[in-house]
């Protein structure tokens, strides 16, 4: 897959060449738990290990967490190929060759103490200075789709912040990250930095992330998941930043560049099979340009199904479909993040591996237009004109505000679905990953909270603001 991959080697070197000049090597890789890998038996024990680390880091100089930061960025680029092995063969979803693209965009493109900017008043009255302080110790629960991303993404934007982090993952990506969050702490150690600034628990469930959510010590939870684990942070009574699911939609209007369009609609859908939040979930296309559509994705590596395909698909992928009630439906977990060729032959279709996604034409309330299948399956919607495609689009979308997308060379109806929408991301004529940051500028995250508003988080949505006043005196002109 090209998608990206000069931009991302290009900052890799930058990166490097930035931090090897004043960092130290980065820790050797991790062979066995110890204290200071910040594995712990108990959330108890992890929350006080990394609490005494809160403390320790506290009374340090900013100059010692740049070092830090540097150190963590070089061990995860050193280590990069193994946890996007180690993810795949784990839980079984995804492809490695995009794991890596996104390990590598979290420890490049994640932003560490520069974005934390102080702002200074000044006037008649003298002096005001708001900075940005941390919260202390922060709580997060991560996905099993992108484990090691999410950890690394968060422990940066955290740390930066001068937090301590306690993970608690998701069950079925437990051992790639706690290697992750061993040859993190390593790095941090080597860096001079405080034993289990990260810390989690050796075996994480239900009822540790529990625990995680009351513990007294934590000042924050991140939830990174689906909708269950983000309403119970929410009922946690503690300061919450939840990145809850999505449905992204992609329209396509009758001004679109189609090839252009189907391009980049199959690397969005099909990167890492489709298990990232924000890429395309299903294809809006205004009747007009939809049969030429359809002709260029199959040209940019698209199957479509015809419909005794289709219901084959459909009782092999769905477990329960969605109802009017609001009941989204639930998915077959086994094809989450599966290869589009072995869910093409698990369904009797000679499929070759070249083939990325798969794709069937259905009206809007069909299961895969309404459902996050994580995996690449998409449905493709026809409308009559654009106004139904970007109302199309917001129904579809469930409401969640997560991401949308839309091809289309019309200024007006490009800004009409922008503001109709509402989403976190809303990429412009180009895949969904650019929204990322990932072929497209400014800085990336894992956590795209929108639930509770964040968007895309960094360094500052971890810290809590502090005024001090100085009256009467400091002003200078």
């Amino acid at each position: 897959m090209k998608l990206g991959e000069e931009q991302i080697a290009a900052v890799v070197q930058r990166v490097v060449a930035k931090m090897a000049a004043n960092a130290p090597s980065a820790a050797p890789a991790p062979r066995g738990a110890n204290a200071q890998d910040g594995h712990f038996g108990t959330i108890a024990e992890a929350v006080a290990a990394a609490k005494t680390a809160y403390n320790t880091l506290e009374d340090r100089p900013l100059a010692l967490r740049e070092k830090i930061l540097d150190a963590m960025r070089i061990a995860a680029l050193a280590e990069v190929e193994n946890i996007s092995r180690m993810a795949v063969e784990e839980t079984g979803m995804g492809r490695v060759e995009h794991k890596i693209l996104k390990n590598r965009l979290a420890i490049t493109k994640t932003p560490g103490l520069e974005i934390l900017r102080p702002q200074a008043f000044t006037g008649d009255y003298g002096l005001t200075l708001t900075e940005l302080a941390p919260y202390g110790v922060i709580g997060t629960i991560t996905p099993c789709t992108n484990p090691t991303e999410t950890i690394i993404n968060n422990s940066i934007g955290m740390i930066a912040a001068g937090n301590a982090v306690v993970v608690n993952a998701h069950p079925t990506a437990k051992n790639v990250t706690l290697y992750t969050i061993a040859f993190l702490n390593r790095a941090i150690v080597a860096a001079g930095g405080p034993a289990n600034l990260i810390a989690t628990v050796d075996t994480p469930t239900i009822a540790t992330a529990n625990e995680l959510m009351k513990h007294p010590d934590i000042a924050l939870l991140v939830v990174t998941g689906g909708p269950a684990v983000v309403k119970a942070a929410m009922g946690s009574g503690k300061k919450v930043i939840a990145a809850g699911p999505g449905n992204p939609p992609v329209v396509v209007d009758e001004t679109a560049d189609v090839a252009s369009a189907a391009k980049h609609i199959v690397d969005g859908a099909s990167f890492d099979n489709n298990i990232v939040c924000i890429v395309e979930k299903e294809i809006i296309a205004v009747d007009s340009i939809a049969d030429r559509l359809v002709e260029e994705l199959k040209k940019a590596g698209a199957y479509f199904l015809n419909q005794h395909q289709l219901r084959r698909l459909e009782k092999k992928i769905i477990d329960r479909a969605p109802t009017c009630s609001g009941d989204h439906g639930v998915v077959n977990k086994e094809w989450v993040g599966k290869d589009a060729h072995r869910i093409l032959q698990a369904i009797d279709v000679d499929a070759k591996d070249n083939i990325r996604l798969v794709v069937a034409e259905v009206p809007k309330e069909h299961p895969i237009v309404q459902m996050e299948l994580l995996m690449p399956v998409l449905g493709l919607v026809r409308v009559k004109n654009v106004d139904e495609a970007i109302a199309t689009a917001i129904e579809v979308e469930h409401g969640f505000r997560h991401t949308a997308v839309m091809h289309s060379r019309n200024i007006e109806h490009l800004s009409r679905m922008a503001r109709a929408v509402n989403t976190s991301i809303f990429v412009k004529n180009g895949p969904s990953t650019a929204g990322l940051g990932f072929g497209g500028e400014a800085y990336t995250s894992f956590t795209i909270a929108s639930p509770t508003g964040e968007g895309l988080t960094n360094a500052t949505h971890f810290t809590r603001e502090r005024r001090c006043t100085l009256k009467d005196s400091f002003r200078i002109i």
